[in-house]
């Protein structure tokens, strides 16, 4: 019997789907089937290709078929490519009847027909047999059905396979399924495409790529090394699609290389990704491919403005091109285009007439005068002095009213309709709409902009301007502009206004790539002092803040006055309201004094400020600062809701992702699930790794070490955490309140056995937090320093200090940390012996974490309330409960309890169909057939569980 039915490909390494195979891999592993479903050209068939070659390598039969849409109507082909390795002996084991039929349907020449019978009789007896033969292989071996482009898979044949599904439970058969959305015409495929996979089936959307990602697969294709700024743009127009983010870099490397064009300009559409973007839209009404072209020439198309523009039936044919996936499924009326490139291609392929209609209509539509003047410079293209003092005009506007998007996309129309005699205006237009640009998060055209004016003037105050534009544009990825720092001081000279601004910038590289915030300080302090010579309060303010800043982290007491400096009137409102301004670093202060209700009144004042006054970045670190002050204040939803606001505006924006990704970490590891938490640590490492941030990459490690931490995992998160540690010694960190890392990395020396080593950490931690009056901090190192004492032998001690840590706990707004407190005082207890006593603790733990709403910290207390109430000598168990996995043999305790598959589901934290799951595999090695006989099994027949 072979072991390998098909060839399957090894060498499939789909690039940035680590997240999506593990969790894959989870499911297959837990006996269920995985749906991966997705757009064309997402990458389904490469994550199913990574699939069926691991599967192949572990010895299980792989079986698949991958139809066409053109062969949908052609009956029983899935099955034949599915089962065209299965050889004669398997199909001998059938019944004669199921033989003729099956060889029948599988063309297999050279045998005898079968009878004539009802069509009824001929297809049962055909799904019969097919079960038959997958039970015949999965006798030697686990079976694995990999079934490609499964909408288009013939009607008979996907029957079959459904008959097959239902009925496979017991069998060591499981499916891999690529599904594309949206489902193709009517009629194509059969039914629900769950029907085809044994159960459970685990459903994964197959998402777009991160920036990082496309970079990724980018690099392994021949062809030029793109700079970021083309990676951006590269990874924005693809919407993160594989498929068209490498038909767009060919088609870009083909166009520089024969016409030697900037690759900063229009990205080409290559013929076969048009051609893949118009076949979609052929699908369409020619009423509906109006409406979507007057929605491509729209700023901000709505369903109300199309209306407006003479699209009656504005609502029917955004819904048709809904269904057909064109457009994106909106409650607020927004129109917006799935694929980004989509707009362009509509916009593209209609006739100059027609857009002109659009364009006529949509500007006597528009009720803003904003939106007006966009089409009214479509309209009127060339030079005109009157147009562009209109657009600047609009701009201002734009700006004025919190849209500096907008005003960006204005201010270039705006310099592109000024006279060329005028290049003064030219690049006063092009510097503010770059400006408008990074306030909005759209460093690409920023970039495009300041360069632009970097090639035209030689005024060396436009042209250090640009130079600002391009260092603010790049985020958190300096060191990828370190050429630029030299070139700009030389065009300030001696100008203290623009050499200040600089020496600004420089202060931020010194810490973000060089990784030493005592680099930092002279630059920052220079800055402020060049500034205030010049008169320029903004710059000064922000120096000022950056001053501040590093003086807290360096533990120096001068922080508090400087930034008592940075407060004083008068303020700017640009300032007063941005990330980097000393109202942000206003709540950090906050933090380090434990005033939490007041760190989080600060910073909801600003978020809502920012949100309609301050840019993306601003946004984005204000949410992710909000969340953490409500992790700290033990409200989990409230800061993962926030948490994720943040990644949205960050990915929306196209800012460097780490800071979010780590926000989003510490939000998982205390109100969501540990899965997704260390997933979010590792992306906000790797992107913090790939724009070489020193600043936010031990923020990152930490992440990742709070939550293997929380896995039970201390071995790595002493990993993790030491590399934190090597990484702040080298930046100067001099007050461990700014960054409390500490604690968990003496919790995590100690579960590893080097308790020494933590006692180290702990006093050299405590000195420094004592002279700056870090109270909060002291009490959690109570409770690591409670650990300690119990592992260097001295019980009473360490009774002393985790009592002394949850007292001291209470009386400060940190209901985490006492809550986790009380988990260790239940913990120790426990070990002592002392079962009253650590149910005691581990109770008020479970209490302090449900109120939190802090899911996986409420796991790891109930599992430990539980080992509490199991025997400890358990009855004699039958044959195979050693085979249970942990999680089955829980489940399996709990429905001893009585416990219903819901309510297991809650306590465990998991989905019901896990613990279906879980269940259906203790029936089968336990041999029980009912849930009576299961709990006899695992608690013995002795007297009730």
């Amino acid at each position: 019997m072979v072991r390998r039915i098909g060839s399957v490909s090894s060498d499939a390494r789909p690039a940035g789907r680590g997240a999506l195979l593990a969790t894959a891999r989870a499911a297959l592993d837990a006996g269920g089937s995985v749906l991966l479903t997705g757009e064309p050209g997402i990458g389904r068939s490469t994550v199913l290709d990574t699939l069926a070659a691991e599967r192949a390598g572990t010895g299980t039969a792989v079986l698949r078929c991958a139809p066409a849409e053109g062969e949908r109507h052609l009956p029983f082909l899935g099955m034949i490519d599915l089962l065209c390795e299965v050889g004669d002996p398997v199909l001998a084991t059938l019944s004669p009847r199921e033989q003729a039929v099956m060889r029948a349907a599988l063309h297999r020449s050279g045998h005898e027909a079968p009878q004539p019978g009802s069509a009824y009789d001929a297809v049962l007896t055909l799904r019969v047999a097919v079960l038959k033969t997958l039970t015949a292989l999965c006798e030697h071996s686990p079976v694995l059905l990999v079934l490609d482009d499964a909408q288009w898979l013939d009607r008979p044949s996907a029957e079959a396979l459904a008959f097959v599904a239902r009925r496979a439970r017991r069998l060591p058969l499981a499916a891999v399924a690529a599904w594309r959305t949206p489902y193709g015409p009517a009629g194509a495929g059969s039914g629900r495409a769950e029907e085809l996979c044994p159960g459970p089936v685990v459903p994964l959307a197959v998402p777009p790529m991160a920036e990082r990602e496309v970079a990724a697969l980018l690099s392994g294709q021949e062809g030029p090394a793109w700079p970021r700024p083309v990676l951006a743009r590269l990874h924005a127009a693809s919407g993160g699609n594989p498929y068209a983010a490498l038909e767009l870099s060919r088609a870009l490397a083909e166009e520089s290389r024969t016409t030697g064009r900037d690759p900063a300009g229009p990205l080409p559409i290559p013929p076969a990704l048009r051609r893949l973007l118009l076949a979609r839209l052929a699908a369409l009404t020619p009423r509906a491919r109006r409406t979507l072209l007057a929605a491509s020439a729209a700023a901000h198309p709505t369903v109300a403005l199309l209306r407006r523009a003479g699209c009656d039936t504005a609502q029917a044919d955004v819904q048709e091109a809904v269904r057909l996936g064109i457009v994106e499924p909106s409650q607020a009326g927004a129109v917006r285009f799935a694929q980004p490139l989509m707009a362009r291609v509509v916009y593209d392929r209609a006739a100059p007439a027609g857009r002109r209609r659009a364009h006529a209509a949509l500007a006597e539509a528009a009720d803003d005068p904003v939106e007006r003047a966009h089409h009214l410079a479509s309209l009127s293209p060339g030079w005109n002095a009157e147009t562009a003092a209109a657009l600047t005009a609009a701009a201002t506007a734009a700006r004025r009213r919190g849209s500096p998007a907008t005003a960006a996309r204005l201010g270039r129309l705006a310099a592109d309709r000024t006279p060329s005699g005028d290049p003064a205006a030219d690049a006063d237009r092009r510097l503010t709409a770059a400006e408008d640009a990074v306030a909005a998060g759209d460093y690409a055209l920023a970039r495009d902009l300041a360069h632009e004016v970097l090639a035209e003037s030689a005024r060396p105050a436009d042209r250090v301007r640009a130079w600002i534009v391009v260092l603010d544009s790049c985020g958190q990825a300096m060191a990828e502009v370190a050429d630029v720092f030299p070139r700009a001081l030389e065009d300030a000279r001696d100008d203290p206004e623009l050499l200040a601004r600089l020496y600004y910038r420089l202060s931020w590289r010194a810490w973000l790539v060089e990784g030493s915030a005592a680099a930092a300080l002279p630059h920052a302090a220079r800055s402020a002092v060049l500034a205030l010579r010049a008169g320029d309060r903004r710059t000064e303010l922000l120096a000022l803040t950056q001053q501040a800043a590093l003086e807290f982290y360096l533990g120096r007491p001068a922080a508090e006055r400087t930034l008592a400096r940075a407060l004083a009137a008068p303020q700017d409102p640009q300032v007063l309201f941005d990330h980097n301004g000393p109202v942000f670093l206003k709540h950090r202060r906050h933090l380090l004094h434990d005033r939490l209700d007041d760190a989080r009144t600060e910073l909801r004042a600003l978020v809502y400020t920012v949100r309609h006054r301050g840019s993306a970045e601003s946004l984005c670190h204000c949410l992710s600062g909000l969340a953490q002050v409500e992790i700290l204040r033990g409200r989990c939803e409230a800061a993962l809701d926030l948490a994720h606001q943040a990644l949205r505006v960050t990915e929306q924006a196209g800012l460097s992702q780490g800071p979010a990704w780590y926000a989003v970490a510490l939000a998982e590891a205390a109100g969501g699930a540990a899965d997704r938490a260390l997933a979010a640590a590792d992306r906000a490492r790797r992107h913090s790794e790939d724009d070489d941030d020193q600043l936010f990459l031990p923020r990152a490690l930490h992440a990742e070490g709070h939550v293997r931490l929380l896995r039970g995992e201390p071995a790595a998160a002493v990993h993790a955490l030491q590399r934190v540690r090597l990484l702040e010694t080298g930046q100067g960190q001099g007050d461990p309140a700014v960054r409390r890392w500490q604690p968990d990395l003496a919790e995590a020396l100690v579960a590893t056995g080097r308790a020494d080593e933590a006692a180290e950490l702990l006093a050299e931690t405590r000195a420094q937090a004592a002279r700056l009056g870090r109270n909060g901090l002291l009490a959690v190192l109570d409770r690591a320093a409670g650990l300690v004492a119990e592992a260097q032998g001295d019980p009473a001690a360490a009774a002393a200090r985790l009592e002394q840590a949850a007292t001291r706990l209470a009386a400060l707004p940190y209901r985490l940390e006492e809550a986790r407190t009380h988990l260790a005082l239940g913990r120790f207890h426990a070990r002592r012996g002392e079962p009253a006593t650590a149910r005691a603790a581990l109770t008020e733990a479970a209490r302090l974490f449900t109120r939190a709403g802090a899911h996986p910290w409420l796991a790891v207390t109930t599992t430990t309330l539980d080992r509490l109430d199991v025997p400890a000598a358990a009855p004699a168990s039958p044959a195979g409960l050693d085979a249970l996995t942990p999680t089955e043999h829980r489940v399996a305790l709990l429905v001893a309890q009585g416990a219903s598959n819901r309510e297991i589901a809650a306590h465990l934290t998991v989905s019901v169909k896990t613990v279906e799951a879980a269940l259906t595999r203790a029936y089968r090695k336990l041999s029980a057939r009912s849930r009576v006989s299961l709990a006899r099994a695992v608690m013995g027949t002795g007297g009730p569980p």
